[in-house]
Order: C-alpha cells, then sequence, then structure tokens
C-alpha cells in the first residue's frame, strides 16, 4: 500500500488521544445508544451511503461486543489479536482480510501505535441491490446470505489471507483511498471497488480462506452420526438444520476432515447397510434395496459392485461360504 495512505491511516485518532491520555478505556457511547454492546452503523455511516471506513482505535481493549452490519477488517500493517466468542482466538496480520457477521461477538486486545487496521462497514443493504451477483454456491455468497438473516448462524466469520495477492491489494487500495478522500459522488465507485473486492475474495483457493468454525472436528463428528442414523432420508439442507451451520460451510468441513462430501459419505453408508443386511438377514436384493432409499436399483447394482467388486448375491454366497 502506498506510504502516504499508510501515513494517513496511522495518524492519531481524538479518541486515541484522549485514551492515552487519560490511559482510558473504549468510548462506548461514540458507538452504541444500547446497553448491549452492539456497534450502531448509525453513529459511524454517513446517511445515503451503504459502505463507511474508520481506522481501529488502537492504545485499549476493546470489550465484547457485536455490530448490526458486516465487518470488514482489513489488517495494514503490523498485527491485532481478537477472540471470537465461544470460538476461535484470531491472530490477524498483513494483508488478512476477516469477514464478520451480524451476529459474531469478539473482543480485541490492545494495539500498539504499529498496529494499523481498518473497519468498513458494510450495511446489509449493499447486498440487496439489484445488481450484486456473486455464485450462490460460493462459501463467501452463502456466508453473506446467512450473515443477512436473523438466525443465529455458526459460520460467524471467514478470515483471508491475502498478502502480496495484487488484485486484491489494489481493490483494498483503491477503496481505502475513495473512502477517505472526501469526495463527494464517490457511491458509485465504492459500490463497484467492494463487488469487485468480494468477487476476487469469493475466487481464492481453499488454501487462502481459514474455516470460519471453532469446533470443526466436533461438528464432522456430528455429521457423521446423523448419517449413521439418517441414512436412508438424509439431507445436506436437514443437517445444516440441525447443527446450525450452512450447507456451504459443512460441504467443505467433510471434504476436509474425510476426503468425500455429503453425497459420497451418504452413498458409502447405505452400502455399508447393504452389506450388513446381505450378511445377516434373508431379506431380497430388491427389499434392501428399499430398506437402505436407493430408488434406482440399477444404479445401486452398480455402486455396490464397484464398491465390494461382485454383485450382491455373489456378496451374499461369499460370505456365507466363508461363515
Amino acid at each position: 500500500m502506498r506510504k502516504e495512505l499508510v501515513e494517513t491511516l496511522s495518524k492519531m485518532t481524538e479518541e486515541e488521544e484522549r485514551i492515552i491520555r487519560e490511559n482510558g478505556a473504549i468510548s462506548k457511547e461514540l458507538y452504541t445508544s444500547e446497553n448491549e454492546f452492539v456497534i450502531d452503523a448509525a453513529k459511524l455511516l454517513e446517511k445515503g451511503k451503504l459502505i463507511a471506513i474508520r481506522p481501529h482505535t488502537r492504545f485499549a481493549y476493546f470489550p465484547v461486543h457485536r455490530h448490526n452490519y458486516i465487518e470488514m477488517l482489513v489488517m495494514i500493517k503490523g498485527n491485532l489479536t481478537t477472540k471470537i466468542v465461544d470460538g476461535d482466538t484470531l491472530f490477524l496480520s498483513e494483508g488478512d482480510i476477516l469477514l464478520m457477521n451480524r451476529h459474531t461477538k469478539h473482543e480485541i486486545m490492545p494495539c500498539s501505535s504499529e498496529d494499523i487496521a481498518v473497519n468498513i462497514i458494510i450495511l446489509p443493504e449493499f447486498f440487496s441491490r439489484s445488481d450484486v451477483s456473486y455464485d450462490r454456491e460460493n462459501v463467501l455468497r452463502d456466508f453473506i446470505i446467512t450473515s443477512l438473516s436473523e438466525k443465529k448462524n455458526h459460520s460467524d466469520y471467514l478470515l483471508y489471507h491475502t498478502k502480496d495477492m495484487i488484485a486484491v491489494d489494489n481493490l483494498v487500495e483503491n477503496l481505502i483511498w475513495t473512502l477517505t478522500s472526501g469526495h463527494k459522488g464517490m457511491n458509485q465507485i465504492v459500490n463497484t471497488t467492494m463487488d469487485l473486492l468480494l468477487m476476487n475474495l469469493a475466487a481464492l483457493s481453499s488454501d487462502t480462506l481459514k474455516d470460519m468454525g471453532s469446533k470443526g472436528q466436533q461438528t464432522t463428528i456430528n455429521a457423521l452420526e446423523y448419517i449413521d442414523h439418517n441414512y436412508k432420508s438424509g439431507t445436506l439442507d436437514e443437517l445444516a438444520s440441525v447443527t446450525g451451520y450452512s450447507t456451504a460451510y459443512l460441504s467443505r468441513l467433510l471434504k476436509s476432515h474425510t476426503g468425500s462430501n455429503f453425497k459420497q459419505l451418504l452413498q458409502t453408508r447405505k452400502l455399508q447397510q447393504a452389506a450388513y443386511y446381505l450378511e445377516n438377514t434373508t431379506l431380497t436384493t430388491e427389499k434392501i434395496i428399499e430398506k437402505i432409499g436407493y430408488e434406482n436399483s440399477a444404479y445401486f447394482y452398480r455402486k455396490f459392485s464397484e464398491k465390494y467388486g461382485c454383485s450382491p448375491r455373489d456378496y451374499r454366497k461369499k460370505v456365507s461360504v466363508l461363515g
């Protein structure tokens, strides 16, 4: 990022000067009028704008809070530590971009003068524009949709590591410059730049995107238990409803932890149950197909043969001889 822009963002704010002068704390009244610490976009955003920017307040502990908007925290220089309530402790460094939904409660440890971060406030209305276009199957798009819902969802945040990614760096710099320049009539440029930034983030590889859940291993176990008990008619949508996680998140989690997606895991469990019935009951193959939830018998025969190397009939004969 250009030196002059970093210098602008590094300047002490009035709040920071007061904190140092009085050895004080965050001024809650600057952020909210509520008893609960919910940072209000109306306190930070000029009327008629969908996106605003403010430097993160340094030198003081920022107590547990959430926002009534989607926040994009961009790490310009140095480091920042934030703890998601009932979740991860995140250590941000230069180039990291953290997206948090409206339900995310978190606290932030004090930063030094060399730790420069900016908070970009994004109103929900930004994503309701008729010309917005993100892939609905993308993790980022799924995150945005669930972020805008009133229902608490465990996909609390997305963390991107984007240092030295030229396209993202340029868009972030353009966005920050436009938001801090004070020029009038820049709303469309700001909105378009944010769209392009989000599109670039959505296209990043999974290696760049940190998993958003804090209990991935346990969630995987819960998902496998669900499949074990609901193999006949279970669905990914139902699993998402049961766990409170989004379908995109669950798909990535299962693939990461098991090497298989939900459909593959469900199919494996069905075939395992079919093998059990063939070994331990006298049910006909057609009856077994019905009991495990397959509607297409030809598909079942093909998949069973792929997994066990023989037809169901031959499998029953084989285990009968071995028994």
